[in-house]
């Protein structure tokens, strides 16, 4: 028991609960996907979560440890100082995960046949929604710099 705990990080109730999940997850996945796409929906999430733990993870981890790193040196930055462009950055990044393919414009021809319009504005509004968010955090940063 102590070496599944050292080895895993918690006790055999949660890797049984983890392990369900899964399983029930799959289940549901091969029930929705027709039988020709099965293959390719594998393939996407492995992907998926090959390119999240050994690419994205990596590199998002590395730029919140620098933000860190540098508000800590400034001696002026209060202590949470540093959610004030994690908060931000991270809802900019969620939209251009959820909205990639229309921000890059990745799937124009199924977008325009079945909707009539183009993906142009995409990509604009998701940086003024980001600038818009940026600009925000900004601001309440300074109020409450103000109030300090």
């Amino acid at each position: 028991m102590r070496a599944l705990r050292s080895t895993y990080g918690a006790g055999p109730l949660h890797l049984l609960a983890l392990l369900g999940s899964f399983a029930l997850a799959g289940a549901a996945a091969l029930q929705v996907a027709p039988d020709p796409l099965r293959l390719r929906y594998l393939a996407w999430f492995v992907g998926a979560v090959v390119l999240h733990d050994l690419v994205l993870f990596p590199l998002y981890a590395v730029l919140d440890r620098s933000a860190g790193a540098l508000v800590r040196r400034r001696r002026a930055a209060a202590p949470g100082s540093v959610n004030f462009v994690r908060v931000p950055a991270l809802l900019s990044g969620l939209l251009l995960l959820v909205f990639a393919p229309s921000v890059l414009r990745r799937s124009e021809p199924a977008y325009s046949a079945a909707s009539g319009l183009t993906q142009e504005p995409y990509l604009l509004r998701w940086l003024l929604v980001s600038a818009v968010l940026f600009l925000g955090s900004a601001v309440l940063y300074a109020v409450r710099g103000r109030r300090a």
